[in-house]
C-alpha cells in the first residue's frame, strides 16, 4: 500500500514525498484511516515502528480547516519527557511545511514568558509534558475547551513516571466530544483501565507482539564482576573491540551512575556525553544534537532517553546496568536496528543480576547468547601504580600516562616522618628556643579504671601515626582524588570541644 491510498490530502502527501517516503509502516497503514474517520484509536506497537507519524499525518489533514484562537489550542499531544515532546515538534515542522500551522511546545526548563506569548497568539498544535501543562492551566494561560483531538503517547512510560493522576486531571478539563488517540508499547492492567476510561468505542491497532525485540538487533550478554570498576573495564574493552562500531548509547539505571561513568570514559580519552533528568533543558538539547550530528561518539544516558527518541543509525547499545523492569530492556535496545538497519545490543551482567536477566529472557521469549570477555589489566595497573601494557588505542596510552604521573607524584611526596620533623622545627622556631625541650614536669594522669598512674610517653618517642587508608583506585578513577579533612588530615579542634547544654 502507498500513502496516496490512505486518504491524506495533497498537501500532506507532498510533504511525505519530499521527506523521501512512499510506503507506510504497518502501524501507519492501520491507524491513519481510522484517525481520519474521527474514531478513537488504541495503538500498540513497539518502538521504532513509525508510531509518531501515524498520528501526526492525519492530524495535519484534520487541521487544514479552521484557525486557532488565543489561549485555546485545537489539538493536544501529551508526552512523558521533554525529549519526546521536542521530537514530535520536529515531526510537525517536517511534515507541516505546506501548512500554516502554529505549534507550541510546553516543557520544563524553558521560560514561561516565551511559552505564554505563543499561547496568546493562538496555537493549532499544543505539545506538552503533563506537569508544565498543569502549571500553565493553574496560571490561567491556557484553555482546553477548544481541543478537538487528544493524543496520549507512551502511556506505559507515563505510568512508570507517575503522570497518570496528572493525565486524569487534564482529561476532566477537555471536551467530552474530543477524539482520543492512545498509544502504548505495552498494555499492563493499569494502562488497560486508563484506555477504557479515556476512549470511546476505540479501534484497536496492534502491529507486533507486545515487548518483542526487532530481528535486526544482535543481542549479547557479557558476565562481569560485581564491582563497578570491573564493569567499566569490561565496557571499555567492548567499545574498543566492537565490530562495525559507529556510535553507541550506554544506559545506566541511576542518574548518579550516569555522571560517574561519563567522567570515567572521558578520563580514558573517549568522546562521550551524558544525558539524564537533572540536566537543564539547554544542556540536554545540545547533547542530543551533538550525538545526532556525530560530534559525540558515546552517549551515557538514564532511561529518560530509552523511550521513543528517534536517533538514526545508532550502531551499538550497551546496558551498563541490567534494567530492573524487563520492558525497559526492550525499549533500550530499540534505539538500534531501526528502519531496517542492523545493530548490536550488549548487556553487562553481574552475578546479582540473574533474576533480572531471567525476567528479560522470559519476556522476549528467547535466551540471550553469552559472550565471555576478559577485561584489560588497567584496573590492576592503577591499583599498584605500575605502567599498563602498551595499547594501540590512544585512550589506553593516555590512561597509562596518567597512572604513571600519579605514581611519580606519590613517590616525590614527603614521608610522614619528614613532615613531622618540619612541623617540629616550625613549632620550636615560634617558641624562640634553641630547639631543646622544656624540662617542666609532665603531670601524671589517672586512668578511668583507676589502675594506678599512667606513665606519659614523651612526644618525641611516640610511634608515628599510621597513614590514612587510600581510597579504592576504582572509585578514585572516576571521582578524583580524595581530599583530607582539615589541615594535615586532622579534625579541627573546635569540632572536638564539648557543647554545654542547659
Amino acid at each position: 500500500m502507498l500513502f496516496s491510498e490512505l486518504g491524506l490530502s495533497p498537501k500532506v502527501l507532498a510533504s511525505v514525498e519530499a521527506a523521501g517516503y512512499t510506503a507506510p509502516t504497518p502501524i501507519q497503514e492501520q491507524a491513519i484511516p481510522h484517525v481520519l474517520a474521527r474514531r478513537d484509536v488504541l495503538g500498540i506497537a513497539q518502538t521504532g515502528t513509525g508510531k509518531t507519524a501515524s498520528f501526526v499525518l492525519p492530524m495535519l489533514n484534520l487541521l487544514e480547516k479552521g484557525r486557532a484562537r488565543a489561549r485555546m489550542p485545537r489539538t493536544l499531544i501529551l508526552e512523558p519527557t521533554r525529549e519526546l515532546a521536542a521530537q514530535v515538534e520536529e515531526q510537525f515542522n517536517k511534515y507541516g511545511r505546506n501548512h500554516k500551522l502554529t505549534v507550541a511546545l510546553l516543557i520544563g526548563g524553558v521560560s514561561f514568558d516565551e511559552q505564554e506569548r505563543k499561547l496568546d497568539r493562538g496555537v493549532d498544535v499544543l505539545i506538552a509534558t503533563p506537569g508544565r501543562l498543569l502549571d500553565h492551566i493553574g496560571r490561567g494561560k491556557v484553555l482546553l475547551s477548544g481541543v478537538e483531538v487528544l493524543v496520549i503517547d507512551e502511556a506505559d512510560r507515563m505510568l512508570d513516571m507517575g503522570f497518570i493522576p496528572d493525565i486524569e486531571r487534564i482529561c476532566k478539563i477537555l471536551p467530552f466530544t474530543r477524539q482520543t488517540l492512545f498509544f502504548s508499547a505495552t498494555m499492563p492492567p493499569e494502562i488497560q483501565r486508563l484506555a477504557d476510561a479515556f476512549l470511546s468505542n476505540p479501534i484497536k491497532v496492534e502491529v507486533s507482539r507486545p515487548a518483542s525485540t526487532a530481528t535486526t538487533v544482535t543481542q549479547l550478554l557479557v558476565p562481569a564482576g560485581k564491582e563497578a570498576a570491573d564493569k567499566r573495564a569490561v565496557l571499555r574493552k567492548l567499545i574498543r573491540e566492537a565490530a562495525d562500531f559507529k556510535n553507541a548509547i550506554i544506559f545506566c539505571n541511576r542518574k548518579r551512575d550516569v555522571a560517574i561513568l561519563h567522567r570515567s570514559l572521558a578520563r580514558h580519552g573517549f568522546n562521550a556525553g551524558a544525558l539524564h533528568g537533572d540536566m537543564d533543558q539547554r544542556s540536554r538539547t545540545q547533547t542530543l544534537d551533538d550525538f545526532r550530528k556525530d560530534r559525540l561518539t558515546l552517549l551515557v544516558a538514564s532511561d529518560v532517553a530509552a523511550r521513543g527518541l528517534d536517533i538514526p543509525a545508532v550502531s551499538h547499545i550497551f546496558n551498563f546496568d541490567v534494567p530492573s523492569h524487563a520492558e525497559d530492556y526492550v525499549h533500550r535496545i530499540g534505539r538500534t536496528g531501526r528502519a531496517g538497519l542492523t545493530g548490536t545490543a550488549i548487556t553487562i551482567a553481574t552475578p546479582i543480576d540473574r533474576k533480572y536477566v531471567a525476567a528479560i529472557e522470559k519476556l522476549i521469549g528467547q535466551p540471550i547468547p553469552t559472550l565471555e570477555v576478559q577485561a584489560d589489566d588497567e584496573r590492576a595497573a592503577s591499583r599498584y601504580g605500575k605502567r599498563s601494557q602498551p595499547s594501540s588505542a590512544p585512550e589506553s596510552t593516555a590512561a597509562a600516562a596518567e597512572v604513571v604521573a600519579n605514581a611519580a607524584e606519590t613517590d616525590n611526596a614527603p614521608s610522614h616522618e619528614e613532615g613531622s620533623e618540619r612541623r617540629g622545627r616550625r613549632r620550636r622556631g615560634r617558641r624562640g628556643g634553641s630547639g631543646e625541650r622544656s624540662e617542666a614536669p609532665i603531670p601524671q594522669t589517672q586512668s578511668h579504671r583507676d589502675d594506678g598512674p599512667v606513665t606519659p610517653v614523651p612526644r618525641g618517642d611516640r610511634a608515628p601515626r599510621p597513614e590514612r587508608r587510600e581510597r579504592e583506585p576504582e572509585l578514585a578513577e572516576a571521582d578524583g582524588p580524595a581530599l583530607p579533612f582539615g589541615r594535615d588530615g586532622h579534625v579541627p579542634q573546635f569540632l572536638l570541644r564539648s557543647v554545654r547544654t542547659s
